[in-house]
């Protein structure tokens, strides 16, 4: 059925899709053009090596409608993982469909059949706010932690 929507782990043969995704969205949620051919290595890293990241992806049909990439912390306090949702992008034409939160509750649903993974996290550009109102629409709540960084310029 063209409107179910399949969520699955990445395939290398997605690493196309993937990568326009990422391209857009740092351009729309960020104004940040990053660099393809660093974006194509560190995907393909990943592809290639699951222990340093897990991409899942939506599928309308055959097309791919959205993705997001899950990273782990190790977290002492609970002893188990916690999983950082990153590089989320849903395809504007599939907008406001559900992808995400099938994405999410995909995501959700291993965490709470894996007693070693603790709990979920994701961080948001303060500007994104449409982002925030997604987030908060599925449950998630941003009150509790702020996040800092530092970055080597690139």
């Amino acid at each position: 059925m063209q409107n179910t929507i399949i969520i699955e782990n990445a395939k290398k043969t997605d690493l196309p899709f993937l990568v326009d995704f990422q391209l857009k969205m740092a351009l729309e949620t960020e104004d940040l053009v990053l660099d393809k051919t660093v974006l194509e290595k560190g995907m393909t890293s990943v592809l290639d090596d699951p222990s340093k990241a897990r991409y899942f992806v939506a599928r309308k049909g055959e097309l791919l409608a959205g993705m997001l990439m899950i990273t782990l912390e190790w977290s002492d306090w609970r002893n188990g993982w916690v999983w950082w949702i990153q590089s989320v992008y849903v395809d504007k034409e599939y907008r406001k469909e559900g992808v995400f939160a099938s994405l999410y509750s995909h995501v959700k649903e291993i965490v709470l059949k894996t007693e070693e993974i603790k709990g979920i996290r994701l961080y948001v550009d303060k500007r994104n706010v449409r982002a925030q109102k997604v987030y908060e629409a599925i449950g998630m709540t941003g009150e509790h932690y702020a996040t800092f960084e530092w970055m080597k310029e690139f």
